[in-house]
């Protein structure tokens, strides 16, 4: 593997946990109901909407530097070229015994080349008997 895509890849998947951290800490909607009866949020960090907008702005731009670093990640991969273009290239030949088949002469007399399987086997069927046709009155 090429050093610029063992970092593309470190990159991405850094990138994946982070989306997954700042998505677990955010909020749910439901949660801004409890701010509006007093349930103080103002006396943090990030004031009282601070922490929701930094987390999703985070998360927004998490998400554009993960869209990023796929293109990156498939870009590279449609240029290396490590893989064989067939994997029958690489495959090992297997040596089989061939059938001992007499060459053809043309003095060579047809009854002496070996007989072929037929593909139709005779089958002998039963007979069927013809009924008579009803006779119309």
């Amino acid at each position: 593997m090429d050093t610029i895509e063992k970092a593309a890849w470190i990159a991405h998947t850094l990138i994946a946990l982070l989306i997954i951290v700042l998505v677990l800490l955010q909020r749910g909607k439901g949660a801004d109901a409890g701010a509006a009866f007093g349930a103080g949020a103002s006396g943090t960090v990030f004031g009282a909407r601070g922490s929701s907008s930094f987390f999703s702005r985070a998360t927004a731009v998490c998400a554009t530097l993960f869209f990023a670093s796929s293109l990156t990640l498939a870009y590279l991969s449609s240029q290396s070229s490590t893989a064989p273009a067939s994997l029958l290239e690489d495959a090992p030949a297997l040596e089989t015994e061939e059938a001992a088949v007499p060459e053809l002469n043309e003095d060579m007399p047809v009854s002496d080349l070996p007989q072929l399987e037929s593909a139709e086997e005779s089958v002998d069927l039963p007979e069927l008997e013809e009924e008579p046709a009803p006779e119309e009155e």
